[in-house]
């Protein structure tokens, strides 16, 4: 693996060009264009704290920013899975003629999240602000946070871009399963408000202990269970390290299959 990720490095140009390529035309033709960056978020956030806060009631204090810093790490996970699970496929005739460490591909959508996930907290932020919300030095602990959160994602999505190429169903099967996992995060509600015999199902969902952390640092304004933040830690790495590893036996044929 440490040598893969030399390879990565030297040709981190071409990442580059790839993750400000995918940025560019991400939005290419729109009106909008990038604004659609920012404009996502806030439609999402303004429909969720319509539905729940007026019609179901839900009794949160300050809920539209209880649920914006939930919101956003979500999509910086969702989309890059989505987007993670056509990649090879989208960029065949790269695979098929040059040499390049095929890494680069799910690495580069992931570090395009990364940068929207960015965007978006120039929004969330002066927001939580405006509404109240009171930022401590908890935010500090924010980059180790979304270090934990990115190799997650990234170990998730070497292992959808590797299988949606001998199975190309996967692609449209994964929508599905990330509307699933929405209802088994706590973005829209606390932990809390979840019935007891109900609970281990978010116990057992790694990115609802990521959410509810972000939501300690920006919202709550209190650090995160530290022990927990560790074990995720480590967890993280396993994720990272099992995804790449099955990747690189799976990119092997990737010329032959597409």
């Amino acid at each position: 693996m440490y040598h893969r990720l030399q390879e990565v490095y030297q040709y981190r140009q071409m990442l580059k060009s790839m993750v400000l390529t995918d940025l560019r035309t991400r939005y290419k033709g729109s009106v909008l264009g990038f604004l659609w960056t920012f404009i996502n978020p806030l439609l999402m956030l303004v429909i969720y704290s319509v539905v729940f806060s007026s019609i179901m009631r839900m009794n949160i204090e300050n809920y539209p920013m209880f649920l914006f810093v939930a919101i956003l790490p979500w999509i910086f996970f969702s989309t890059s899975v989505q987007n993670s699970a056509g990649v090879v496929l989208r960029n065949n005739s790269l695979v098929k003629k040059i040499y390049f460490p095929r890494e680069i591909l799910p690495i580069s959508v992931v570090i395009g999240g990364i940068i929207n996930y960015l965007f978006g907290l120039c929004i969330m932020i002066p927001a939580c602000l405006l509404f109240g919300v009171h930022m401590t030095a908890a935010v500090a602990i924010f980059p180790v946070l979304l270090i934990i959160h990115a190799f997650i994602t990234l170990g998730i999505c070497f292992i959808i871009s590797a299988l949606n190429v001998y199975f190309r169903d996967l692609e449209h099967i994964i929508s599905f399963l990330l509307q699933f996992a929405f209802y088994l995060t706590p973005i829209i509600f606390s932990v809390a408000y979840v019935p007891a015999k109900f609970q281990y199902l978010y116990k057992i969902n790694p990115l609802s202990f990521i959410i509810e952390s972000y939501r300690d640092i920006f919202f709550f304004g209190v650090l995160p269970q530290l022990d927990k933040l560790f074990m995720y830690g480590v967890v993280s790495i396993i994720v990272l390290a099992g995804g790449w590893s099955i990747y690189h036996i799976l990119q092997r044929r990737f010329a032959e299959e597409i």
